[in-house]
């Protein structure tokens, strides 16, 4: 290894990975864990190597000049190999919150720019140490930046929906081909680009995520007094009066003795096990790190197959008094983990 590899290495690889380290400190309810960042990481590479194969195939069928396919093909094809991980993740309800939305899109781009520069600095043909000043804070921070934005704008768009329109991921995947395009246009110098890239995407991701923590929080402690308040109602002696007491009550006339007690059973240990995850959070917020307890997982086990008995018709039922947000559902992930 020369003098020069030397200085690449750790300028065109190190730069995003201590940015996202940054944003993983920052995260003080510790929402995404290190196998979690690093599996992030790993399907953004992948997503590296699938738009290495694609792109050149396109050059090759199209006839595209590097140009062309640089400044419009590449970034479309990145982009939505790169945010196709992130709506999988939205899908499967791994991604609950703002915070966690902007640090899986940063880890997702990292992995794709750490496999970019990784291939390029095994061609051996860049030896300017300028160049990799501008893959590394440049480019590599722009795959990050981008695909974090794409992320934040997704889960904002999408955060209250159960059901998620794919054209609510639009507007998000627009702004990053354009960025990621202006970027690779060159319209002034590379350095210029790059610290413009310096400049103006960390701030608004940092901006994004301090008041994604506060928002949290508030969510947190309000939501944590209805769940407080709905269970205490389940538990008290005068369940019966009460409005969830009346609400099952007539749903004797609908369904069966045996269902309506699992959907009472299911109602309680949802609540209890939403309980347990926000607690976890708050905890976590003052700094005060705990681990799951060992009688959770038979309780999301229990809540399982209580939700199998009361079949899909159940669980609509009772959502008048669950709170069914994807940010919710993300809680059992958090206890599953």
């Amino acid at each position: 290894m020369d003098s020069a590899e030397i200085i690449s290495m750790p300028v065109g690889l190190f730069p995003v990975l201590i940015f996202l380290v940054i944003l993983r400190y920052m995260d003080s309810h510790q929402l995404v864990g290190v196998r979690y960042v690093v599996s992030v990481i790993f399907c953004g590479g992948l997503a590296a190597i699938g738009s290495y194969f694609v792109n050149t195939f396109l050059a090759v069928i199209f006839s595209l000049e590097s140009v062309q396919l640089t400044r419009y093909v590449a970034p479309l094809v990145e982009e939505t190999l790169k945010a196709s991980i992130v709506v999988w993740l939205l899908y499967r309800h791994r991604i609950g919150f703002l915070v966690d939305a902007a640090i899986t899109g940063f880890a997702a781009g990292a992995g794709f720019a750490l496999v970019e520069n990784i291939y390029y600095l095994q061609l051996q043909t860049i030896d300017n140490p300028g160049v990799w000043i501008v893959r590394g804070f440049g480019t590599a921070i722009m795959h990050g930046g981008v695909t974090s934005i794409f992320a934040i704008v997704s889960q904002s768009l999408t955060e209250q929906e159960m059901k998620i329109n794919p054209i609510l991921f639009l507007p998000g995947f627009v702004v990053a081909v354009i960025i990621h395009s202006v970027f690779n246009h060159f319209f002034l110098s590379p350095i210029i680009h790059t610290i413009c890239v310096m400049i103006f995407l960390p701030p608004i991701i940092y901006v994004v995520f301090e008041k994604s923590s506060s928002s949290l929080s508030e969510w947190l402690h309000l939501d944590f007094d209805e769940d407080a308040n709905l269970l205490a109602q389940i538990n008290s002696g005068e369940f019966s009066s009460s409005k969830i007491g009346r609400f099952l009550t007539e749903l004797r006339e609908k369904f069966e003795g045996p269902v309506v007690a699992d959907m009472l059973c299911y109602l309680r240990l949802y609540t209890e096990l939403a309980l347990r995850a926000k607690g976890i959070l708050m905890m976590r917020e003052y700094g005060i790190d705990t681990e799951i307890e060992d009688d959770i997982k038979p309780m999301l086990e229990e809540l399982k197959y209580l939700e199998k008995s009361i079949g899909k018709v159940g669980v609509i039922t009772l959502a008048p008094f669950l709170h069914f947000t994807r940010k919710d559902l993300w809680q059992l992930y958090l206890l599953a983990k």
